[in-house]
């Protein structure tokens, strides 16, 4: 088998690793925005990447695979430090300090912001990998609470990590879109106050 040769220095793998990196980052930078994701093209995206429309399609086979792999990358490096926020606070900040972490994030990058909690959305890859990603945080919630109050997971504390989810989520929405005026600092204290009040652990015995 032919092997391929570096070019540059770079062999092959680390220049497609690069290439696709490119792309996702070009993807963002596209969906980030307020514009209906129907309306961006491959030759868009290979435009806002500088490549050429060939490498494209070495790394996605359509354009729909290519948006989902645009939100599992940054789903996954939100979760990634949202995880590692809580792991490292004491106790008594693991709520607040993985409310900060996810709105520390969005206000450096309010590309990823519009992305997972725009409120107009109409792509059904971004829906269903919006879906997807609420799975993830719902788990995470509920691996959060038994944690906390020592407890085995359960259908109360199931309902819990939904209800903690979607709250946040439509909160996020409406602060990214003006309707609530609270600065970060002070949203995440409203949302880690509200959370705390409702994280009794007498709301999840059987």
């Amino acid at each position: 088998m032919t092997q391929a040769r570096p070019y540059g220095g770079v062999d092959a793998a680390d220049r497609l690793a690069r290439r696709r990196r490119r792309l996702l980052e070009a993807g963002l930078e596209l969906l980030g925005v307020d514009i209906d994701p129907a309306e961006v093209t491959v030759r868009g995206i290979c435009q806002e990447a500088g490549l050429a429309t060939r490498y494209f399609y070495e790394s996605f086979s359509d354009k729909d695979q290519f948006i989902a792999a645009v939100f599992d990358w940054v789903i996954a490096e939100m979760a990634a430090t949202t995880q590692a926020a809580v792991a490292a606070a004491p106790a008594e900040r693991q709520t607040r300090d993985g409310m900060a972490n996810i709105v520390r994030t969005i206000g450096a990058d309010p590309r990823v912001g519009r992305l997972m909690f725009g409120a107009q959305v109409s792509n059904t890859t971004v829906i269903r990998k919006r879906r997807e990603s609420e799975a993830l945080f719902v788990m995470l919630a509920g691996q959060h609470v038994q944690t906390l109050t020592r407890r085995p997971g359960n259908e109360r504390i199931k309902a819990f990590a939904y209800f903690v989810v979607g709250g946040v989520t439509q909160t996020i929405s409406a602060w990214l879109a003006g309707d609530i005026t609270l600065s970060p600092d002070e949203l995440v204290d409203q949302l880690s106050a509200i959370v705390d009040a409702f994280g009794e652990s007498s709301l999840f015995r059987d």
